[in-house]
């Protein structure tokens, strides 16, 4: 089944009246194009800077205000279901940023609340306190969420375990990575659609630009909504864009068929998923850990295993080799290598036991083999697995906590975030991953960004991706200039062989903004389903 998605980004501001009828004029011009689903910004009725809890308050809609009824009725005379988002009273003193999803009837089919608020969000509202509804439109399944609870990847995950496979994300962000990263990662590794519509134009009121930017250590020119609304296929294709800084309406037509279809290489990553292996990711983040983590540490990956000594001697501390690049000998040859260093050399081998033959990462030390991760999930290049493992087990090196992923577990959010969740500093992934393009452009950067840690991959391109000096917004003492970026690491990329140095004491820094953390701020409450 065809279906025609749209996105219509726009500019509001501090004018609830005027910001409604800017969202009517925009569904207006975007009917012109037919769409079935259509997307509006975050925050559409007010700018997200408010001056009191009063103030907050005030701008504020209820769920039967002029905002559901006119939109309501311009779903149902064009229609089309519309999600848009504003701040709405939800009780005496609790206000919550909703997205709320009117269907072509003009009845209210949904309001769910945005779960991970942003920094200075959590003043004055409150987050979801029970996960969104997933709304069956006939068509499709519909799944709405919020800007910061694409940055996390289990808003998203969690939709698509209840049954979404369009995915509605309204947006209030000036960071230039949520359009190149967060955004099409959500809709490759959940083999679903996406829409994502972000505002354009200034996102604080004129009188206060310089405060903020001040405060946040961005130009005020850069606090503008970034633009870049989006469609995405189920394989992470970006199928339709919009500008940075103009009007638009975005719009493309989905095929639903490839909603949940396999890799091509076989793979179902939907079906694949193994629930009880995850049941961490519904607890509490475990307390601080204080195990040393280096400032800094030379790593490699290449994608020939005779280089390794030579990439130790010139300094490597950490050397990452494809997936089966080892056999008995070549792991006895690295481990004397390695004599009278501190060095780990990772990669993968099969491995028999009286259990059967398992997919198996290895890394390796002086002393030999120092630690054995199994493959969690199946891949169909390894038809001949028939033992899984069931747990992301650890090391600590030198250098900081390590862990291996093997096979194509790192496409599944699932288990870098239980890495993360056991203090992980880097993780190693010697893999071939079965060819898609999201594969190392788009999955190894935003597992290293969403968990806050260093990763070493080597495949067919070699990857050092390591955790940039300067992270969080509100922090004195953030150095560089503000490049557009909030959350995206340094990368190094080669054919070959490829060195940098990675910074594993830089994972204890997980606060991507004020009173924002991308992993204690997780809604593990809301995700029983991911482990059922």
């Amino acid at each position: 089944m065809i279906v025609r998605l749209a996105a219509a980004q726009y500019a509001t501001g501090s004018d609830v009246d005027e910001n409604l009828d800017t969202a009517l004029r925009m569904i207006d011009e975007a009917a012109r194009e037919n769409p079935t689903v259509l997307v509006l910004p975050e925050f559409g009725n007010h700018l997200s800077v408010y001056e009191s809890a009063e103030h907050c308050w005030d701008v504020a809609i209820d769920l039967d205000s002029a905002w559901t009824q006119r939109i309501g009725a311009a779903a149902a005379r064009h229609a089309m279901w519309i999600q848009f988002n504003c701040t709405v009273r939800r009780g005496v003193g609790r206000i919550t940023n909703t997205n709320l999803l009117v269907a072509p009837s003009g009845r209210l089919a949904a309001a769910n609340d945005k779960t991970v608020l942003m920094g200075a969000e959590g003043i004055h509202l409150s987050p979801a306190d029970q996960p969104a509804e997933v709304v069956d439109a006939g068509f499709a399944r519909l799944g709405t969420y919020a800007c910061m609870d694409g940055v996390v990847p289990e808003v998203p995950r969690s939709l698509v375990i209840r049954g979404a496979n369009i995915l509605l994300n309204s947006l209030n962000s000036f960071a230039l990575d949520e359009a190149s990263t967060h955004i099409p990662v959500r809709a490759a590794e959940n083999r679903a659609w996406l829409v994502a519509c972000c505002k354009i134009g200034p996102l604080l009121p004129p009188d206060r630009l310089a405060e903020f930017a001040q405060n946040l250590g961005v130009p005020s020119a850069m606090l503008r909504g970034a633009g870049e609304s989006q469609i995405v296929r189920p394989d992470g294709v970006v199928v339709a864009r919009g500008p940075r800084d103009d009007e638009a309406v975005v719009v493309a037509d989905a095929d639903l068929s490839m909603c949940g279809r396999p890799r091509p290489d076989g793979t179902d990553v939907r079906r694949n998923r193994r629930p009880a292996v995850y049941a961490a990711l519904a607890q509490p983040t475990p307390g601080a850990d204080d195990h040393r983590r280096a400032d800094h540490v030379r790593a490699s990956a290449t994608a020939n295993v005779h280089d390794v000594a030579a990439l130790v001697r010139n300094g490597s501390t950490l050397v990452v080799l494809p997936e089966l690049a080892l056999d008995d000998e070549s792991i006895d040859s690295i481990s004397a290598a390695l004599v009278g260093t501190d060095a780990i050399v990772v990669s993968s081998r099969r491995r028999s036991s009286p259990e059967g033959t398992s997919h198996c990462g290895v890394a390796i030390g002086a002393r030999g083999v120092v630690l054995h991760q199994r493959q969690i999930h199946r891949v169909a290049r390894h038809g001949w697995v028939d033992v899984l493992g069931d747990a992301v087990v650890t090391l600590d090196a030198a250098f900081g906590r390590l862990a291996i992923v093997v096979g194509d577990d790192v496409l599944y959010p699932e288990i870098p975030r239980l890495a993360a969740l056991a203090a992980v500093d880097v993780v190693a992934v010697p893999w071939a991953p079965g060819g898609e393009p999201w594969d190392v452009e788009l999955c190894l950067p935003e597992r290293a960004a969403e968990n806050r840690m260093n990763l070493v991959a080597a495949g067919p391109e070699n990857v050092v991706i390591s955790l940039p000096p300067d992270f969080t917004l509100w922090a004195p003492e953030r150095q560089r200039p503000f490049d557009g970026t909030i959350n995206l690491p340094d990368i190094a990329r080669a054919r070959r062989t490829v060195t940098a140095d990675i910074h594993p004491i830089r994972s204890l820094n997980r606060r991507i903004s004020r009173d924002t953390d991308l992993v204690d701020g997780r809604p593990w409450r809301l995700c029983q389903c991911l482990t059922e």
